[in-house]
């Protein structure tokens, strides 16, 4: 599991970029891990995904079943996220 709250990726230009991380899972069905992550100076709010390696590599998801699993365990994330604050 990655411990720190920013990774590093490098963009197709090689230009290396600090996101921070939302948070991360694991899922049993896919044998994988998870970080999802965004830029902190992009306004537009965009999350990004990865699966990522106990050294901390992160892969392509290419599947279009496993996007859709993920894109449910953040709209959970977001509902339970978006409850905390109005509490």
């Amino acid at each position: 599991m990655l411990d720190e709250k920013k990774i590093v990726v490098v963009d197709n230009d090689d230009n290396e970029i600090e996101m921070e991380i939302l948070f991360t899972f694991e899922n049993e069905e896919y044998n994988r891990q998870y970080v999802l992550y965004i830029n902190p100076e992009d306004e537009t709010g965009e999350v990004f995904a990865s699966a990522y390696t106990d050294e901390g590599e992160l892969l392509s998801i290419t599947d279009e079943d496993e996007w859709e699993m993920i894109e449910s365990v953040f709209e959970a994330f977001a509902i339970e996220h978006d409850e905390e604050a109005e509490a």
